[in-house]
């Protein structure tokens, strides 16, 4: 009929479907609908919320990697045949603040992130198999404890209480006896399944790449292989950002990415910068070039990182005879 306004939806067109994720609710909108959700995060409420998204056709979900609640609905959805992306908490915000939501609570943040499926229109996040799951939450358990012997040990050197002294002591040795331990585990874990075994041995064979950073990098990076150099450095946050405006042609620095592989290639580029002929050679002419020790390492890191990424997808190990 002429002048009336059509309300259905296309059978094509996506309902994005924006969920917020919390220990015991899920928050939902629906995009352009602008209808509400909410369910509880257990079995039961991901049921009554898979039913209700079958009735819409195509479907895309939005969520937040945030803490580990969200890791069920992600798989159980996923397993539904339900089209999901997992977007990154910090670009949320930044987009947050630039559509102008100043307050923040459940249902505003669902409704946010629907917006930004609708507009960011990202590709679907498939779940990590279950055993690279648990090798992420290993490897994290380490470096957490890792850090904790750390700052023990610079406690104990600075205690002059000799209670503290003991007290902080037998501390520092329980957490040196977690990294062990998880140590162990984390090899077993890795040498169980073939194709982390393999991809374990190709990291390895890189000179200054030890089997503590190999464990970081396979568990924390699991896109290796599946990219291209440009891409992996920006996943480990050591590509050069532009800083461009008219004229202007600001300094090149690097800034976010995923911490752990950045600090644990940061050490690795530390030994490959002596032990790596190749990386060796290309950190001198840096200096030669007068560039600043800092500068000349991230580019060793960044050179590290392509060289793995390269590794990996030809599944081959090093040599220092290829190119």
């Amino acid at each position: 009929m002429q002048g009336k306004v059509l309300l259905e939806r296309s059978a094509e067109e996506p309902m994005y479907v924006g969920i917020d994720v919390s220990k015991e609710w899920l928050d939902v909108y629906f995009h352009p609908a602008g209808s509400r959700l909410r369910v509880s995060n257990d079995a039961a409420g991901l049921r009554s919320l898979k039913r209700k998204l079958a009735g819409l056709g195509a479907v895309q979900a939005i969520m937040e990697a945030t803490g580990k609640f969200y890791r069920v609905a992600w798989r159980s959805l996923a397993a539904g045949g339900f089209a999901v992306t997992i977007a990154d908490p910090r670009r949320v915000r930044a987009l947050a603040k630039g559509l102008g939501f100043v307050a923040k609570t459940d249902a505003v943040d669902a409704r946010l992130l629907a917006l930004i499926g609708a507009m960011v229109c990202a590709a679907a996040t498939c779940p990590p198999p279950e055993a690279l799951e648990e090798l992420q939450e290993l490897v994290n358990a380490r470096s957490a404890a890792l850090a904790d012997a750390v700052a023990l040990g610079n406690r104990c050197e600075t205690s002059q209480t000799r209670l503290l002294r003991t007290e902080l002591n037998r501390l520092h040795a329980a957490c040196r006896k977690l990294v062990a331990k998880l140590d162990a585990e984390i090899a077993q874990r890795i040498k169980a399944d073939p194709a982390l075994a393999r991809r374990h041995a190709i990291l390895i064979s890189i000179p200054g790449i030890g089997a503590a950073v190999a464990a970081v990098l396979i568990a924390t990076m699991p896109e290796l292989g599946a990219i291209d150099g440009k891409q992996a450095a920006m996943l480990a946050g050591v590509a050069p950002i532009a800083d461009d405006s008219g004229r202007h042609r600001g300094y090149r620095a690097i800034r976010g990415g995923r911490s752990l592989p950045r600090k644990a290639l940061y050490m690795a580029a530390l030994s490959a910068s002596r032990h790596n002929p190749a990386l060796s050679a290309f950190a001198e002419r840096l200096k030669a070039k007068g560039k600043k020790p800092k500068v000349v390492l991230i580019a060793v890191v960044r050179k590290l990182v392509t060289l793995t990424n390269t590794l990996i997808t030809q599944n081959r190990l090093w040599s220092p005879l290829a190119p």
